[in-house]
């Protein structure tokens, strides 16, 4: 049997330029993104649709949640902690220094607590790209080299696989992945989305184990089974969904971030979602999104 999926419909129009990682707070039951461009960081009430927003010291790349309520983050001058209401902002390391065009961009925290985040050359002119984890403030390279534009990270259930996409090559890649040490080891191909629609973008993990990703370009979500073959791809009302994350009471809510980027004003016209958040209620459940230094269960 299929999956149950309502209608998309629209919770937040912030008009974003990219729109990026959605991250449920179940205890506040608030939804928080941000856009990578403007740049921006967003939270909505679901329960009244109230939105607030902060307008971070730098563009960020990605982000994560600590138990006190401030992120830490991966921005334009490297890792740091900031705390969108106050304006405290500490810069914990600057990983990319020794390379000036390259930026950070997808990042996550995992199920024991540590940031993954990984960089980019800005200009893609090559595989420049690397993987650092931080952890306790620490910064700590884990993959050096072989990335064009990350995308995709997420775990598996156990915590015990790593899923990373690449949207310049839209191969996605699985790592075993050490709880204990955040060791990353045997690397292999996980699935290759080249020959379907859009282009690899931000990805969660379902509580059957099946990774959602989001198509940038492509107007859909594919859900990929464990095995890497695709279960089923979902319509979305959008040409560039960037990201997908689960939320709401029971985590069956799918939470899609979206994009305006380089779309000219006739195909903004017909796609009105566009920018903005939509929802889709399904019957499968995600997984509860973890807390910077924090580890689960």
């Amino acid at each position: 049997m299929g999956l149950r999926l309502g209608k998309p419909r629209l919770v937040a129009q912030t008009e974003d330029v990219i729109g990026e990682i959605p991250v449920w707070n179940g205890a506040a039951g608030t939804l928080s993104w941000i856009d990578i461009l403007k740049p921006a960081f967003h939270v909505l009430e679901t329960t009244s649709g109230d939105i607030r927003t902060a307008v971070p010291p730098e563009k960020l790349g990605s982000y994560g949640v600590t138990s006190s309520g401030a992120l830490i983050v991966g921005g334009r001058g490297g890792i740091a902690l900031w705390e969108p209401w106050t304006g405290r902002f500490e810069r914990l390391s600057s990983p990319e220094a020794d390379r000036p065009d390259n930026i950070l961009n997808d990042g996550r925290v995992g199920p024991d607590g540590r940031f993954v985040i990984a960089s980019m050359d800005k200009r893609l002119a090559g595989p420049n790209g690397r993987m650092w984890q931080v952890s306790e403030g620490e910064t700590t390279l884990v993959q050096d080299g072989d990335i064009f534009l990350p995308n995709a990270i997420c775990w598996s259930p156990d915590g015990t696989t790593l899923y990373f996409g690449d949207s310049h090559t839209n191969l996605i890649h699985a790592y075993d992945y050490d709880l204990a040490t955040g060791a990353i080891t045997n690397r292999r191909l996980f699935a290759d989305t080249s020959a379907l629609p859009g282009d690899c973008d931000g990805a969660s993990v379902d509580a059957e184990g099946y990774l959602w990703n989001a198509r940038f370009a492509g107007g859909c979500l594919i859900r990929f089974a464990p095995d890497g073959s695709v279960d089923e791809i979902v319509s979305v009302p959008v040409d560039k969904p960037t990201h997908v994350t689960f939320g709401g009471p029971d985590l069956t809510t799918l939470y899609v971030t979206t994009a305006r980027f380089r779309t000219d004003p006739a195909d903004l016209a017909r796609q009105p979602m566009a920018g903005g958040v939509i929802a889709i209620d399904g019957d499968v459940p995600g997984l509860a999104e973890p807390l910077y230094g924090v580890a689960a269960g």
